[in-house]
């Protein structure tokens, strides 16, 4: 009997039937996000082998250095190429000789 009345009050209540389960996904959704959240900040305190971080720490690029490297290149002459559509013969697209190449693959 008792098992009866609970049944039919939770299928008449709309708060038992649509707001413990927000509820309950609102508290639950909260302490997941806490944890995954702390994943990421346990994640910055691990400590990284000493020899990798000095190889880390030498090969620094600043952008210094590589304007330096393209300081003086001339840009006037390139040439704009359309990569080639997965559907498309790239040999074909760029105006290169398909059969030549298949030639010169072969020797």
């Amino acid at each position: 009997m008792f098992a009866y009345a609970v049944r039919r009050a939770l299928r008449k209540s709309k708060t038992l039937r649509y707001g413990v389960p927000m509820l309950l996904l609102i508290v639950g959704g909260s302490f997941g996000l806490r944890e995954f959240s702390q994943i990421r900040y346990d994640a910055v305190k691990i400590k990284i082998d000493p020899e990798l971080e000095k190889k880390l720490k030498m090969n620094k690029v600043s952008l210094e250095s590589e304007y330096e490297k393209i300081k003086d290149s001339t840009f006037d002459d390139w040439k704009n190429i359309r990569g080639p559509r997965p559907w498309e013969d790239p040999d074909l697209l760029q105006g290169r000789n398909p059969e030549i190449l298949k030639t010169n693959k072969t020797t």
